[in-house]
């Protein structure tokens, strides 16, 4: 493409994984300072001085701010679609805490993932993660807010209830019959652990899709990296590369997601493997977005 992709997406990255063992202040200083970036996704949970802080820096950035609240999940391994009534309100509870502190940092919305699940109660599991849902939608709208469910693995490694792709179709159908402040976030490094294409997933959630991601996976047993672990792109026995990150561009072009009025976000998910410098990581990450957009076709 001749035109930047700045032109049609809100570039950003995921800080937490981009920057891992460094501060959060430090984290976006750093993303606000680089004129590659668009947004910026960042956790909710941080002390009130530090939020303060953050939200100060934010507001000067012309940054667009997205919370993330998988970490609030996933470290404690609370579940949104938990059978047990305790647990799933439980889970609620942190979400709605996160929306409250996603509004004081600026962001529009909230991300989350649904839970693990047993085959045995997967309808009940679905009921418990629309109950969930609905209830964090009506308190978001309250603000004008977004509530985004992220597709993940359902039996690779988060074995979330939510994908594969038409699983997440007919979860977002019945949520956009009563919250039309619901979306679903896609990430392309996903794909490989969910045995589905970009042309598939895209094609089959295209009307509930509000923000995408961009990754890599290593989906080979007994290879380093396995799982949903983010790996830079070209990471040995990796899946995604310049060649796939095309491919899901090409797919978002023709399927109309290429919009100057309304950009959506678009974020990089990579992170450091064992002992590989943040900084390299993220530089090879612009190179590969810069080269397949370079070949993308007007």
């Amino acid at each position: 493409m001749r035109e930047s992709i700045h032109k049609y997406f809100q570039v950003g990255t995921i800080s937490w994984m981009s920057y891992p063992r460094r501060d959060i202040l430090e984290v976006i200083r750093k993303i606000a300072w680089d004129d590659f970036f668009d947004a910026i996704e960042i956790p909710t949970q941080m002390d009130g001085d530090t939020r303060e802080k953050a939200a100060k820096l934010l507001a000067q950035s012309h940054l667009r701010v997205c919370c993330g609240a998988q970490p609030r999940l996933l470290g404690p391994g609370l579940n949104p679609n938990d059978l047990d009534e305790a647990g799933r309100k439980q889970a609620e509870a942190t979400l709605m805490e996160a929306i409250d502190q996603a509004e004081a940092l600026g962001a529009g919305g909230i991300a989350f993932l649904a839970g693990k699940w047993q085959p045995e109660t997967r309808d009940q599991a679905y009921a418990q993660l629309l109950k969930t849902t609905r209830a964090l939608c009506d308190y978001a709208g309250a603000k004008g807010m977004q509530v985004e469910l992220e597709v993940f693995d359902y039996d690779m490694d988060k074995a979330a209830l939510i994908g594969p792709a038409p699983y997440a179709a007919r979860f977002a159908a019945d949520m956009r019959t009563t919250h039309s402040n619901f979306g679903l976030l896609v990430d392309l490094s996903h794909f490989p652990t969910t045995y589905e294409t970009s042309r598939f997933v895209i094609q089959t959630l295209r009307p509930y899709i509000t923000h995408f991601h961009i990754g890599n996976a290593v989906v080979k047993k007994g290879c380093p990296g396995y799982g949903d672990r983010h790996p830079r792109f070209g990471f040995p026995d990796s899946a995604n590369d310049v060649p796939e990150l095309l491919d899901f561009f090409r797919v978002l072009k023709q399927e109309g997601f290429l919009d100057e009025k309304n950009p959506m976000v678009l974020s990089f998910e990579v992170t450091p493997f064992g002992d590989e410098e943040d900084e390299v990581v993220v530089g090879n990450t612009k190179r590969v977005i810069n080269r397949a957009w370079a070949l993308l076709e007007d």
